[in-house]
């Protein structure tokens, strides 16, 4: 069979057909661009990915770092605690210590009748000991400076400083 074409309809079918190659052409170069385009975005997708999930590692082991140094945390305010306390405990021994080192310039001797009953540090410590011989608990009576000792035998009990050591220069 053999067909008839105008020359105008053939005309018009090459012009339809180069327009239909070039799209076709276009199509194909905007196809490939845009699949390079999907792969280089595959590509960024993978690597954040990659990322994200080195992230949410990094992120669970700050989370157990982060307990792990509470705990720390705790353990390290209680023992602060206990520390302030010890050096509050030292500084009162420390304190004490020195009182009790302190050297004494002189000691308290209780006589009872003229003769030594016992040696204290202070005049009270000598009282208190009269007393629990039975001795009154007033009536205590002290020499003036420079003034005479009454006879040890007119007095019953009596406390009289005694200077302690050796005086230095």
């Amino acid at each position: 069979m053999i067909s008839l074409i105008r020359t105008r309809t053939l005309n018009t079918l090459r012009t339809d057909l180069a327009t239909a190659e070039a799209e076709a052409k276009n199509a194909r170069v905007e196809a490939n661009a845009c699949l390079e385009q999907s792969g280089d975005m595959l590509d960024h997708l993978t690597h954040a990915d990659d990322v994200a999930d080195g992230l949410r590692a990094d992120l669970a082991q700050s989370r157990l770092d982060a307990a792990r140094l509470e705990g720390e945390l705790e353990a390290l305010r209680a023992q602060v605690l206990l520390d302030t306390e010890d050096r509050q405990a030292l500084r009162t021994l420390l304190r004490a210590t020195r009182k009790q080192n302190q050297r004494a310039d002189r000691v308290y001797a209780l006589f009872h009748q003229g003769r030594l009953h016992s040696v204290h540090p202070t005049v009270e410590a000598a009282e208190i000991a009269a007393e629990a011989e039975g001795a009154p608990r007033s009536g205590w009576t002290t020499r003036a400076p420079g003034g005479p000792l009454p006879p040890a035998c007119e007095v019953t009990w009596r406390v009289q400083p005694l200077p302690f050591g050796t005086p230095t220069p």
